[in-house]
């Protein structure tokens, strides 16, 4: 496992370079001019073009990108163009909120999908099964943002049981309870969305497992159903459910900036919004940079997870 690791470590280098390149080169190919985002238009052109250059924005393609990669050398990300502020303070101070909803809506869609899943796939052709699988589909058809809207009006704005936006309350303690209560309806949404997805992936994995000829042998030695389902039909179903997991993590990082935006949570997703609009190209280059981190890592655990869940896996 060791020396699988190392090489898995060593090959993320090479991928890691090759995304702050293409990033770097996609931003700096988008229309429009970070300076002519936030100078007046009636500045004139010189003004504008003395800006440009205490930006670096005069430089060629290449130097601006090797400046980055000196300050990334250094542990610097730059500073942001619109608020001047030191990009890492940034997206740390972004980072705690993002995830915090991201893994609850995790949690609370595997929750919800593992054991629907499985009881879909033990009820299989019921009318139990039928309903599930209807809701999952559901689930997956709602747009986000349109159930977070119709969220925010029923709970918030008719009943008024939850907030509608934001993290914490004006002029309130913060803490964790008025957090957890915030927390409710973006959880919710991505919670739904995800496990509407999930439900037909654990059900099949499971349909496939419970096929196989040792669960039969595992019956006629007198165990239980419950025990054939949850201790020897779930574990070898775990792989594919593992690879899935592991691909919801993007989904989580791309799908939190809609939902961030419409309940304004004042995560990653907000921040991404607000560079994104702003041309704030070393604020982009930041975020870019954390995701990519964020993505080899978690492919890096679920080859663990594999190995966790399937003694049979050897990594050489």
């Amino acid at each position: 496992m060791g020396p699988y690791l190392i090489r898995r470590l060593l090959i993320a280098v090479p991928v890691f370079w090759g995304i702050t390149v293409l990033s770097f080169l996609i931003m700096n190919m988008a229309p429009g001019n970070p300076v002519d985002m936030f100078i007046n238009p009636n500045v004139p052109p010189e003004m504008r073009e003395l800006r440009k250059e205490l930006l670096g924005l005069n430089d060629p393609l290449y130097m601006q990108y090797l400046k980055w990669v000196g300050g990334l050398l250094k542990g610097e990300l730059g500073y942001s163009f619109s608020t001047y502020a030191p990009v890492t303070q940034l997206i740390g101070e972004r980072i705690g909120p993002t995830l915090l909803l991201a893994s609850s809506s995790l949690a609370i869609g595997l929750i919800i999908a593992i054991p629907v899943g499985i009881l879909s796939a033990v009820k299989q052709n019921s009318n139990l099964d039928y309903v599930m699988t209807g809701l999952s589909f559901l689930g997956t058809s709602i747009p986000p943002f349109f159930l977070g809207l119709g969220l925010i009006y029923i709970l918030g704005i008719e009943l008024k049981w939850l907030p509608t936006g934001g993290m914490k309350t004006l002029g309130g303690d913060g803490g964790i309870g008025d957090i957890a209560v915030h927390l409710i309806m973006p959880v919710l949404v991505l919670g739904i969305t995800i496990a509407g997805k999930k439900v037909r992936y654990v059900r099949a994995s499971m349909l496939d497992v419970l096929q196989q000829d040792y669960l039969r042998t595992a019956r006629a030695k007198g165990l239980s159903e419950w025990t054939v389902t949850n201790r020897h039909a779930l574990r070898n179903a775990l792989i594919p459910i593992i690879a899935v997991i592991g691909a919801e993590i993007p989904f989580l990082l791309g799908g939190s900036i809609i939902i961030e935006q419409v309940f304004q949570w004042p995560g990653i997703g907000q921040l991404t919004m607000e560079a994104i609009l702003s041309r704030d190209y070393p604020t982009l280059m930041g975020l870019n940079l954390a995701a990519a981190c964020v993505v080899l890592l978690t492919n890096l655990i679920m080859d663990v997870l594999y190995a966790a869940a399937d003694p049979r896996i050897e990594f050489n």
